[in-house]
């Protein structure tokens, strides 16, 4: 193996968006893939191990591992009792402006609230950006746990999401920024 070589762990979780494939180092959870059904799946976990020049591992159900926590802390999110995503996040799949809006993002757009991409744009001194900030939102690594889902266009739409509106709409439903749909 590479001396350079991180070793990547991964897990497939069921949600109420469908299936997440989490990932991560030891340095955090590096990577949180939507619809993670078994193509999607292997893709992804050749992904990281171009990018990391390693093989992925799977987790151990239920064992002690890097995902023990990220798995713990997305299935509170998703039963409605956790708010704030306290975990160690590995930035390395983000880089240069992607980055800075990522984490500002993820500091500064609490639960149940939106923040417009313009609006993105100027907290990290770039106004008139909101594109950029846009294909910022589109390349998160970190989707759910860095909640790209609260980036909303200024007029009120909701703007685009790789994980598909739908996922969007749910994601802001749960948070309360939408209402929840009757059927």
């Amino acid at each position: 193996m590479d001396s350079n070589a991180q070793f990547v762990e991964w897990a497939v979780v069921r949600s109420d968006i469908g299936p997440l494939l989490l990932a991560a180092t030891g340095q955090g959870l590096v990577n949180v893939v939507f619809h993670a059904d078994e193509p999607v799946r292997d893709r992804a976990v050749r992904a990281l191990a171009a990018r990391f020049a390693t093989e992925p591992t799977p987790a151990v159900p239920g064992g002690p591992g890097l995902l023990e926590e990220p798995i713990r802390q997305i299935e509170a999110y998703f039963d409605g009792t956790l708010r704030e995503f306290t975990l160690p996040l590995d930035w390395s799949l983000s880089s240069g402006f992607n980055r800075q809006v990522l984490r500002e993002l993820a500091s500064g757009v609490p639960y149940g609230t939106v923040v417009g991409y313009g609006d993105l744009a100027g907290r990290v001194g770039q106004p008139g950006a909101a594109q950029a900030v846009g294909a910022a939102m589109g390349s998160n690594p970190l989707p759910v746990v860095v909640p790209c889902h609260r980036v909303v266009e200024s007029r009120g739409g909701l703007g685009g999401f790789g994980g598909g509106l739908e996922t969007k709409r749910h994601l802001l439903a749960l948070e309360g920024v939408l209402p929840r749909p009757l059927f």
